[in-house]
Parts: structure tokens; sequence; C-alpha cells
């Protein structure tokens, strides 16, 4: 069993910055595909980025190119997220998940079945 834990969520005007870190215990995430999804108020959980095991793979979601930075480090069993010109429109509850493979399929990788372990998530908001 893995518990993830999310943290650095909070309120920020645009523009503004937030860095989101995800700590696992349990067991090893190293090996496996992780991500970020959020939840926006009124919408469905969508994926923001995702990073495989062994960090040679990064997918993001076309809305938040350029802006996030999605990083791992392995021998911490920990995953970031790195959010830059943040806008109202991403505001939501952020999560972060496990996959249940290695790789993350760039087709594939924001399909919320593709992961088995998630955390209780982080609230952004984000105000104009």
């Amino acid at each position: 069993q893995v518990q993830l834990v999310e943290s650095g969520g909070g309120s920020v005007e645009a523009g503004g910055s937030l860095r989101l870190s995800c700590a696992a215990t349990g067991d090893t995430v190293s090996p496996y595909c992780m991500a970020w999804f959020r939840l926006p108020p009124g919408k469905e959980r969508e994926g923001v980025a995702s990073i495989s095991g062994d960090t040679a793979f990064r997918y993001y979601a076309d809305s938040v190119k350029g802006r996030f930075i999605i990083s791992r480090d392995n021998a911490k069993n920990a995953l970031y997220l790195e959010m830059n010109s943040l806008k109202p429109e991403d505001t939501g509850i952020y999560y972060c998940g496990r996959g249940r493979l290695y790789g993350c399929g760039s087709g594939s990788w924001y399909n919320v079945d593709m992961y088995n372990y998630w955390g209780q998530g982080t609230q952004v908001t984000v105000s104009p």
C-alpha cells in the first residue's frame, strides 16, 4: 500500500507561483509513472502533468505547458509541481497519483484509470 500526501497549496494572485509537493510512504513510487491531476470547481478531474519513473518522459496538459514543471526525487519518494504565471482557471484541488505502470503513455497519462493510488488533495486558489 502507498500513501500519498500533497502539500504546498494556498491562495495567490494571478501571476504568482506555488510549488506543490507529494510525499509517498508505505511503498516506493520510484519505478512508476506519477502525475498531478486537478479538480476545478464544477468540473471533472483533469490531468495536469505526468512524469515517468525514470524521468525520461514528461507530459503536460496544453493549458499548463510553459508554466508548470513536474519533477520527482526518487530517493526521497517525492513528486513536485512548480506552478508559475498562475491564472484564475488554475484554481482547484490538486491531487497526486501513482500510476499502475512504469511508463505514462503519451495518449493515456491523463486517464484517471491509469492510476491506482491518490492523495487527499491540496487546494489551490488563484484570484484575479
